[in-house]
């Protein structure tokens, strides 16, 4: 057990909380390993009726340190593995996909308090849970074409599923949305103030059977999001998943909003952003959530491995000079056959699987 992460049975609900407040919770493989096992314990006990993923404050209260549900896994690690044999780094991923797989096939109800900043693993810790409760302090975003690497996770099972063009944009640009706009577009199940969620919590942990109905009684209509005033746009000039297209279509635009986009996305790697845009189509085409971890682990297996990963994160966040030097440089240097590579599947002895525990037959359940 690691004291990163809190699991505990509290009158009939299993509680996840995530313990890293200095690191905003990021995932490290210890915490993936104890959220696994304590899920597959509380999957065959009836006295658990339901989980509950949430995030403990920082002990002495310091507001800067209980800002975020999960800020992503942990970079550092990947990165300084990926810069060796790679192993460890494969290692988390495997350990860290089969967690979200986990959760997606759960068949006892799982609520997630997104209040904070949750981006990368912390997305796939909570989007596969069956509530999702967002407030005016969450922050969204899939930042991964930022550090050289792509939105996984189950990015490529969720973001295609999104309205309209939302998904490519959001895997592109690593554009960060707010609570009212996670509301908006079905991110999140439920927005609640944050002043109310902890009595929320109380309530469900007084009625763990009722933690449905609890949630919809509570739940407020969202502010205003600002995200569907660019919607139009984001379906038009987004509307390709051809990279070097949608580039055209906001240089052609010219707008303001067009000209904000087209500088983002000249600062991601280049290499990424079409793999991000193939990993939404390939997604999409998926049977069921397994096929595209599946995926997804053998794009991180080969991404590690090219350079723009570990420069990405030389660059945003151990160096902190955010001039990342991508290798392709540009858009025109990335090659089908080099997107290609990256997608071709792993050798059958390197493939990912789900946890043994689970059943080979056990039905998914619906996104």
């Amino acid at each position: 057990m690691t004291d990163q992460v809190l699991t505990l049975i509290e009158n009939g609900i299993g509680r996840i909380r995530l313990n890293r407040p200095r690191a905003i919770h990021a995932l490290t493989p210890e915490m993936c390993d104890a959220i696994n096992a304590a899920l597959l314990a509380w999957r065959t006990d009836d006295a658990v009726v339901g989980v509950m993923i949430d995030h403990l404050p920082a002990a002495d209260g310091d507001p800067k340190l209980s800002r975020g549900f999960c800020a992503g896994g942990d970079i550092a690690l990947i990165a300084n593995s990926a810069r060796g044999d790679c192993v460890e780094a494969e290692r988390f991923f495997h350990l860290e996909y089969r967690m979200n797989h986990l959760l997606f096939v759960y068949d006892k109800p799982i609520v997630a308090f997104i209040d904070g900043i949750v981006m990368g693993g912390g997305v796939g810790l909570s989007l596969p849970a069956r509530y999702r409760v967002a407030t005016e302090r969450t922050v969204f975003a899939m930042p991964e074409t930022g550090i050289g690497l792509f939105p996984d996770v189950g990015g490529g099972w969720f973001l295609p599923r999104l309205p309209g063009r939302i998904g490519a944009w959001l895997a592109t640009t690593g554009a960060r949305i707010d609570g009212a706009d996670c509301a908006t577009i079905g991110i999140a199940t439920h927005y609640i103030g944050s002043d109310r969620v902890e009595a929320v919590k109380a309530r469900i942990l007084a009625d763990p059977l009722g933690m449905g109905e609890i949630l919809d009684e509570n739940v407020e209509a969202p502010p205003h999001s600002r995200l569907m005033d660019a919607r139009a746009d984001i379906d038009r000039l987004f509307a390709s998943d051809d990279a070097e297209s949608i580039v055209a279509a906001l240089e052609a635009d010219g707008g303001e909003w067009a000209v904000k986009q087209r500088a983002v996305l000249a600062t991601k790697s280049p290499q990424t952003i079409k793999v991000a845009l193939r990993q939404l189509i390939e997604g999409a085409a998926k049977p069921d959530f397994a096929a595209n971890m599946a995926m997804e682990y053998g794009l991180a297996c080969a991404i590690i491995r090219r350079p723009d990963f570990v420069e990405g994160v030389r660059a945003v966040i151990f160096d902190k000079d955010n001039a990342p030097r991508w290798n392709p440089a540009t858009l025109a240097d990335v090659s089908d056959a080099m997107i290609d590579a990256i997608f071709a599947p792993l050798p059958a002895d390197r493939q990912w699987t789900p946890l043994p525990e689970l059943a080979p037959n056990l039905t998914e359940k619906d996104a």
